[in-house]
């Protein structure tokens, strides 16, 4: 690969991804010891702020992988800064996925990085710099799973515990959702370079759509069952029980009231 040359400032971390990182760190202090009065509101926070620093990295892996690839425009255009309003549009990489979160619990895929394609040689490299998101997302899941899988949870704290549970479903649904070979959709990405022109070019209109078409379709009961039953066997196999992703995900959602079981538990 060919290694790009980049301006200092062009690599220096954001100060916005230093501040997020930062609230990430201080609410899962005060998750882990219980230090908020309500539980629920530093669960909340702490999961929010980590959610938008996967996504940041997600980004961030596309873009610096297309730099060592040969797209050298990825630094002039702050992919490599960590900013998130860097990442095409605030509101469609930032916001709407905090807003699926919110509403059902699923890890949307968020904004895109515009990479200068014909900078780039080689099929394998156009179809790595597609897998880097996902593949991200998938380094994520193992971290927030690594006390469950390694039978390391002694001494952790259930509300610590049930977050990165439920922190871990949204990596996973991310990384899943993100691979599927939907046009508009990194999974697609990695297929692209292999297609021929033609049937790039027939496909390339419905991009826009491809993520809306996903999101339909998990709304329909069958679909959205058969999707979550993938899931929940995924992170049983990295030691996460359902229980602790509900608890999760009921403590994220604070302002519903506090579930019996779950509060109990904390």
């Amino acid at each position: 690969m060919t290694t790009a040359i980049t301006r200092h400032g062009d690599r220096r971390i954001s100060p916005v991804f230093l501040g997020i990182l930062a609230v990430t760190a201080v609410t899962g202090w005060a998750t882990w010891t219980g230090f908020a009065g309500r539980p629920g509101i530093a669960v909340f926070l702490f999961v929010t702020s980590a959610w938008i620093v996967s996504l940041c990295l997600h980004e961030y892996a596309h873009a610096r992988t297309a730099l060592h690839s040969g797209d050298i425009s990825v630094g002039a255009k702050g992919y490599l800064t960590l900013n998130p309003a860097k990442y095409t549009h605030a509101l469609l990489s930032i916001v709407l996925p905090v807003l699926f979160v919110i509403m059902g619990g699923i890890g949307l895929p968020g904004g895109a990085v515009f990479i200068e394609r014909h900078r780039i040689r080689g099929r394998w490299r156009h179809s790595l710099i597609s897998a880097a998101g996902p593949l991200t997302n998938v380094l994520f899941a193992l971290v927030c799973t690594a006390p469950f899988w390694l039978g390391a949870l002694d001494g952790v704290p259930l509300g610590f515990r049930f977050a990165l549970a439920f922190l871990a479903l949204l990596q996973v649904t991310a990384a899943i959702l993100n691979s599927l070979p939907v046009p508009g959709l990194d999974g697609y990405g990695v297929l692209e370079p292999w297609l021929s022109r033609d049937l790039r070019n027939q496909v390339e209109p419905f991009a826009p759509f491809g993520l809306l078409f996903v999101f339909a379709l998990l709304w329909v009961p069958a679909v959205n069952g058969v999707f979550f039953d993938v899931i929940d066997s995924i992170l049983s196999a990295l030691g996460v029980h359902e229980l602790e992703t509900y608890c999760g995900l009921e403590l994220f959602r604070f302002w519903q009231g506090e579930d019996a079981l779950c509060s109990a538990a904390v």
